[in-house]
């Protein structure tokens, strides 16, 4: 067997930190840092929240698969959406090429961090609300994760430090 890459991979909810704890994270490990939400507006020429309008959830879903399974990196952390672990292509991908970091946080915490869903470009269905996202999503991180960190009342400096414990 191959040996995996030398990569980081967070999930988490929409709020949970991927992006500014991944940013800190790459730079105390000298790695890359990778948004892939960031790659699929590159690729697509759109906002996410553009994307879902005009492909709907599920030509979304197709788009963040496809490119979230064809990230190749090594030394890298990577910050895919919230919605990845839907992927499963995604998601044995990531298992492949590296560690996945669940940043764990409780709904209330999450609640309390999100402001406009529908601004963030988060993908729900119709009528859902982000308590049942939530439900949805949560056993999916646990289902995916090598390593759980919770970061519930911790500030951005602590999340890190949290994280670096961890690895």
């Amino acid at each position: 067997m191959a040996k995996k890459a030398n990569n980081y991979i967070l999930i988490g909810m929409p709020g949970s930190g991927k992006s500014t704890i991944g940013v800190l994270l790459a730079k105390s490990l000298g790695y890359e840092f990778i948004d892939t939400d960031l790659v699929i507006q590159q690729r697509e020429g759109k906002l996410l929240k553009e994307i879902i309008a005009d492909c709907g959830n599920d030509g979304f879903k197709e788009i963040e698969e496809d490119v979230n399974a064809s990230i190749d990196a090594n030394e890298a952390v990577i910050a895919p959406g919230g919605s990845v672990v839907y992927c499963q292509k995604a998601m044995e991908h990531f298992k492949e090429i590296g560690e996945i970091i669940y940043l764990q946080l409780s709904y209330e915490s999450v609640e309390k961090r999100l402001g406009d869903l529908k601004a963030r470009g988060v993908v729900l269905k119709e009528g859902q609300t982000l308590y049942d996202l939530y439900c949805e999503r949560v056993p999916l991180y646990e289902k995916y994760t090598d390593i759980t960190v919770k970061l519930d009342e911790l500030s951005i400096g602590s999340s890190l430090e949290k994280v670096l414990e961890n690895l």
